[in-house]
């Protein structure tokens, strides 16, 4: 299933346009696409914060990174500051989700 975002004239999409479109092109109602796409996120969410990594074929993976206490400096003293250590979240395009962006004759796609 495809949906169309080409209408789009926009520089990032929001969760209420999701919700929209699905509810469009779907045929949900309003309130189901809402809670499709909450549900979707609560679960990306809560497994990111289990400390587990979420892979989504054709599309990328989530993954979790530890990142150590560094050093660092206050933007408006200059006085030296330790950077407390951290868990952030990385994200990897899938190969076609790749293929996509660049688009189909990208330089691994390009016809001779």
């Amino acid at each position: 299933m495809n949906l169309l975002i080409d209408d789009l004239e926009i520089s990032s999409l929001t969760k209420t346009q999701i919700v929209q479109m699905l509810a469009d092109q779907i045929g949900l109602s309003h309130r189901e696409a809402r809670d499709v796409v909450d549900g979707f996120f609560d679960i990306l969410t809560s497994k990111l914060a289990e400390g587990k990594n979420v892979k989504l074929a054709s599309f990328g993976n989530f993954e979790l990174r530890n990142k150590n206490t560094r050093p660092g400096r206050n933007l408006h003293t200059g006085e030296p500051v330790d950077v407390k250590a951290r868990r952030s979240v990385k994200f990897f395009a899938g190969p076609k989700l790749r293929r996509q962006m660049v688009g189909e004759a990208g330089p691994n796609n390009a016809a001779s």
